[in-house]
């Protein structure tokens, strides 16, 4: 039988204090088992859905629905036709923060946004006025592109720029900004993945601080009152709870919203809000997910029109929203 690492070990006595919680953790991640199969419809679903699905629950929306297990999604004509984006139900969970939201929005930043699934999380929620989806990493940026293409996401902007930059840019322009951090991707494994070194002190760090200055950079892009959803895919205090709590103190103009509907996840590691699941609950491989607002009073600016001639930006003005999308993962 296959042995934990001490690293692992480790971890898993820093997130859960009892015997068993722990044990459980351990063995998701060594023996990983399949999740159900998870959709989102871009676009009004069926009547009669195609597929055998699982009851859903009581804060899933509507757009998304859970199929039988043994189900391949990827393989119906519908997904060639582009007719929903197939996710992973964690990336439900991190997104469904953003389903509190009630004002209209004029627009969405996704800063670290390929493949898309937030990004199109996001405009199927929200319909905003306007996406923009940035990934400064160019091999991913493709994808992106690909992706909002299919899923006939428009208006919507796709750009390669440093957070940095973008806060530069165009501050205060953006109602939602989300940030899905790059992590250690530590629930791969839950998926039967590879992470090599995810448990490692210094690969943990390395990302806990890189993600420290994406948030940083993203706080200046949303707007007086708006909104920041922060989300990984990792399990680590360190990337999570951690980084929440250095923003609180770093930009004390925001504070941490309670999502009703996620109250019974609620993480146990700190007492603001924010919310985790673990591959262990049988729902997905695991996410951690905190919505924070901006507090202060303000004007929102306009996206500058220089904005729109930068090079290397791609403009996706699509006629409609008819069905759309593409299968991740």
């Amino acid at each position: 039988m296959e042995q934990p690492s001490n690293l692992l070990l480790k971890l898993s006595q820093k997130l859960f204090e009892d015997a068993g919680d722990r044990a459980q953790f351990i063995d998701a991640l060594l023996h990983p088992k399949a999740f159900n199969p998870c959709i989102l419809w871009c676009q009004e679903k069926p009547s009669d859905s195609p597929f055998e699905t699982e009851p859903p629950l009581i804060w899933q929306p509507a757009f998304v629905e859970r199929l039988a297990i043994e189900l391949k999604p990827g393989q119906h004509p519908l997904h060639s036709q582009g007719a929903f984006y197939c996710l992973d139900f964690s990336s439900v969970f991190a997104a469904s923060t953003l389903l509190t939201l009630t004002k209209p929005v004029d627009l969405v930043i996704d800063v670290c946004a390929s493949p898309g699934g937030k990004s199109i999380f996001a405009w199927t929620a929200l319909k905003p006025k306007q996406l923009l989806g940035n990934e400064v990493i160019g091999k991913r940026t493709g994808a992106l592109i690909s992706n909002l293409k299919r899923c006939q996401i428009h208006p919507a902007i796709v750009l390669r720029l440093d957070s940095e930059i973008l806060a530069k840019e165009i501050p205060q322009t953006a109602q939602v900004v989300i940030v899905d951090a790059p992590c250690t991707g530590q629930s791969l494994l839950a998926k039967g993945g590879k992470a090599p070194g995810c448990f490692h002190p210094i690969t943990i760090n390395s990302n806990a601080k890189r993600q420290k200055r994406i948030l940083a950079n993203s706080a200046q892009l949303v707007v007086a009152n708006g909104y920041l959803a922060y989300m990984t895919c990792a399990y680590s205090l360190e990337e999570n709870e951690q980084v929440a709590a250095w923003f609180l103190r770093q930009f004390p103009q925001f504070q941490a919203v309670k999502v009703p509907h996620l109250s019974l996840y609620q993480s146990h590691l700190t007492d603001f809000p924010c919310y985790r699941m673990f591959p262990q609950q049988g729902l997905g491989a695991g996410a951690f997910t905190v919505l924070f607002q901006n507090t202060q009073d303000g004007h929102r600016r306009e996206l500058p029109e220089t904005f729109f001639t930068r090079p290397g930006l791609t403009v996706l003005p699509l006629p409609d929203r008819t069905i759309a999308t593409h299968c991740e993962g």
